[in-house]
């Protein structure tokens, strides 16, 4: 008889199961020190809401665009967390310091005076036959809820760009790194975790993400993730208005705006946002309108990194300034109304239109309608007209909008920008003065004075 050798397969035990899930695991771990990176760099408060939820037996991180930043030598402004404890549970853990915020991701913010830590539950993909209250899609593939919870490498996947699914533990001072986000940074590259189609139909607002990142960081995007933001940013338009404004402004405010407002334009986003402006843009892009826009994210890019204020209805009644007059010119000549009704109506038409795809907040749009109407009461230079326009609100606002309208059309704007800038230096002699010499030079039109016709008398006839 020949023997016949059999080759036994023994199956894989519990424990070399775990073992090989390990190795896997650590491939992700890596010595934070070796990229510069430990706790005394990120916020004592995050540091605290980590700790915390440690103590009592959670996985917790810090996670994303802070820790993206750090590697790139930038300071971060927010600090996240991410962690496997339900919203509820953090909120039992952190009681009246959290809220839970958000229905389409559910959110707990822990409070510390005026700072707020962001703490999301590790997400997963959507598995079939879940309830609305979990996850819903609409038919064209965009989240509208999406609170199906799962493991660290589950969240990795859920994220947006490889360099923003970075994981910290301060613990042990390591960073998890799924999707060799690190080098991307080095490469200066954006890349989307997942089919890049799939993860903009999900959420249309990524690529306004991209377009930010881009400008913000100086970075390109890959090819895989550039193609298809053309052909499919027509997807904005399902976003809630209320949500595009907040997007425009982290846009358009963050110090890097003109960069940001070219790449717009180039990858046609900006007039899916402000699609009212669409018609003033020309081949050579020397619109009024258009050198309007550049001049005010200048202006805007230049006191953000002054480190001073901006307000974002400066910005909007500056972007709309031209079709406002558009407007007001049809509605005289077309409806035979005067300055102040034509102004009116049309404001109301062209911040209709505004807050149907950007919904600006009613204590914006009240201050755009002032610095537009302050452009007429500008004109007035005679007798008190100056001083009570001097003491309105946004007098500083509505001139420096003059100012700008005077470097686009020249004209009359200069000596009227002029006069108002030379007013507002003065003493109350030479502001006298000042008044006497437009009094000269525009003098009010004589009343004249009709004198009754006599009625002949009774007798006469």
């Amino acid at each position: 008889m020949t023997n016949k050798t059999e080759q036994v397969i023994s199956k894989p035990t519990q424990s070399s199961n775990k073992n090989l899930k390990s190795q896997r695991q650590n491939r992700y771990i890596l010595k934070a020190s070796q990229y510069n990176i430990s706790s005394r760099m990120i916020s004592r408060n995050a540091l605290s809401v980590v700790e915390k939820l440690q103590r009592n037996g959670f996985e917790a991180y810090i996670v994303g665009g802070c820790l993206r930043d750090i590697l790139l030598g930038k300071n971060p402004k927010d600090f996240d967390v991410a962690t496997n404890a339900r919203p509820e549970q953090v909120q039992q853990l952190f009681q009246r310091q959290c809220r839970l915020v958000g229905r389409r991701f559910r959110l707990a913010h822990i409070m510390f005076g005026r700072d707020i830590i962001e703490v999301a539950t590790f997400r997963a993909s959507h598995p079939d036959n879940l309830n609305n209250n979990q996850a819903k899609q609409n038919d064209a593939g965009m989240l509208l809820r999406d609170n199906v919870y799962g493991s660290i490498e589950q969240d990795a996947e859920r994220r947006d760009f490889t360099v923003n699914a970075l994981y910290y533990d301060p613990q042990n001072n390591t960073l998890r790194d799924y999707f060799n986000g690190i080098d991307d940074l080095k490469a200066g590259k954006l890349r989307l975790i997942g089919d890049p189609v799939t993860r903009y139909q999900e959420d249309p607002v990524r690529m306004l993400r991209a377009i930010r990142f881009m400008a913000k960081l100086d970075m390109f995007l890959d090819k895989p993730t550039e193609q298809p933001i053309k052909q499919y940013g027509y997807l904005l338009k399902s976003i809630p208005a209320a949500r595009l404004f907040d997007e425009s402004l982290k846009l358009l405010q963050t110090g890097q705006g003109v960069k940001t407002y070219q790449l717009l334009r180039e990858y046609g986003l900006f007039e899916q946002l402000f699609p009212t402006l669409s018609p003033f843009f020309t081949e050579r892009s020397d619109s009024f309108a258009e050198r309007m826009i550049l001049s005010v994210l200048n202006s805007t890019d230049e006191r953000i990194n002054d480190k001073l204020r901006v307000n974002p209805a400066f910005l909007f009644a500056a972007f709309f300034w031209y079709p406002l007059r558009e407007k007001v010119e049809i509605l005289k000549n077309e409806g035979g109304l005067n300055n102040y009704d034509a102004y009116a109506l049309a404001s109301n038409d062209i911040l209709e239109g505004l807050c149907h795809t950007v919904a600006a907040p009613r204590r914006y749009t009240a201050v755009i309608r002032d610095i537009w109407f302050l452009q007429l009461q500008l004109l007035k230079r005679t007798g008190n007209n100056p001083v009570r326009v001097m003491e309105q609100n946004k007098f500083r606002a509505a001139f420096d909008l003059l100012v700008m309208r005077a470097e686009i059309e020249g004209g009359d704007c200069i000596e009227l920008s002029a006069w108002w800038h030379e007013y507002q230096l003065s003493n109350a002699e030479q502001r006298d003065k000042l008044l006497k010499e437009q009094q000269r030079l525009n003098p009010k039109p004589k009343k004249k004075y009709y004198r009754p016709r006599k009625r002949k008398s009774a007798t006469s006839k």
